[in-house]
């Protein structure tokens, strides 16, 4: 889930994207740790990563502001993917390029890839009224449309900051309903179309649209639409799972007692749900963002529905149906999103010339919030 809470008052601004625009999206996920702990510096897969990427990230774990960090980027023909740090701090164990990490929001994606796909079979419009297809499921939801769950401008509370969100809460399973009951104690954050919050109760919302059209849990519909056709098999939909699959590095936070960090890798699913649950690899999140930015996913009249964004409040930052675009320093723009949730943070971004950049971090209190700032201008500048 990705701890994103900037808002707006004005009434969004739409930006259509062409379909030879940028391609793919982007976020920075801002993270506010304290403290610090030694780490091994070891990097298991040390070759350099796209320009000026791998540098950066073996800085960030010589500096301690992360475990470990895994890498994948193409420019052209040349593909790169490489592991610096420790995956496992108990035991020493190097992190590997082709190691499986939480994703966070970037399951957002995922899920506004499916609702377009239903909307292209006529199942839906996005500007359905919610109340249609859910009814007496969303407080006020004769005036929030589809579209405005996946572009976060329905102006319903962000759940995540309705409920206590420890990590300590996140071992024991939830209900979509219950998640949504910790935002509907709030009044919205205005009426929808008015302003822009990111919001994962959105997508809780989708999660159950998605269910009430096709009669299936919506981890099922994105495994028959998108995983196995495009081969993801390292890509999941974790469900009650709280492990991950090997191998993987591990997630620390700062322990409570304040006597150093403690493993946070293990938890359960269904606090993120559709907002943010998934689990992949560098190498799936590539594959999956080329093929949804090529338009091997939905119709061109979807995609071109989906790179139509609103302002955000953040300058250079705005989002779309499930993706963002985030200018570059040096001109552009590239498209793609980030999640975080406990023990990760990951981003996945791709230019309008199909480089790319997907990049999985386990950070350590004080990792700085403009880091990814700085792998884009790395890389793509």
């Amino acid at each position: 889930m990705q701890p994103t809470t900037g808002s707006r008052d004005d009434r969004p601004v739409r930006r259509r994207r062409g379909r030879t625009a940028a391609r793919v999206c982007a976020g920075v996920v801002t993270l506010i740790l304290a403290g610090a702990v030694a780490v091994p510096a070891t990097a298991a897969d040390p070759r350099p990563a796209g320009h000026g990427v791998g540098a950066v990230l073996q800085r960030l774990v010589d500096a301690e502001q992360a475990t470990a960090a895994l890498v994948r980027t193409r420019d052209g023909r040349h593909r790169d993917a490489a592991a610096f740090g420790t995956a496992d701090l108990e035991t020493g164990r190097p992190a590997r390029a082709h190691g499986h990490f939480r994703v966070g929001s970037v399951t957002k994606t995922f899920v506004a890839t499916v609702v377009l796909q239903l909307a292209d079979e006529g199942r839906l419009g996005l500007d359905d009224p919610i109340e249609r297809h859910l009814p007496g499921v969303v407080p006020g939801g004769e005036d929030i449309s589809v579209r405005q769950l996946l572009n976060h401008t329905s102006g319903l509370y962000n759940y995540t900051e309705a409920m206590d969100a420890t990590y300590d809460n996140m071992l024991r399973p939830y209900t979509p309903q219950e998640l949504l009951g910790f935002a509907f104690e709030h009044d919205p954050y205005f009426p929808p179309g008015e302003g822009w919050h990111y919001s994962n109760t959105n997508y809780a919302v989708a999660g159950l649209l998605i269910e009430e059209l096709t009669g299936t849990p919506y981890g099922e519909q994105v495994e028959r639409r998108i995983l196995r056709p495009l081969g993801l098999r390292h890509t999941s939909v974790p469900g009650d799972d709280m492990t991950l699959p090997r191998p993987h590095a591990r997630g620390y936070e700062p322990a409570p007692d304040g006597g150093g960090l403690r493993d946070v890798t293990e938890l359960h699913p269904s606090g993120a749900w559709a907002a943010g649950e998934m689990v992949s690899t560098t190498a799936d999140l590539e594959r999956f963002l080329d093929a949804l930015m090529e338009g091997r996913l939905t119709s061109d009249e979807s995609l071109a529905e989906m790179r139509e964004t609103v302002a955000t409040g953040v300058p250079g930052n705005a989002y779309g149906l499930g993706v963002a675009s985030s200018d570059l320093s040096c001109g552009g723009e590239v498209w793609g999103h980030s999640g975080g949730i406990f023990g990760f943070v990951t981003d996945a971004s791709r230019a309008d010339d199909g480089r790319q950049l997907t990049l999985s971090v386990n950070p350590l209190p004080g990792l700085e919030p403009s880091t990814v700032t700085e792998l884009y201008d790395a890389f793509y500048c």
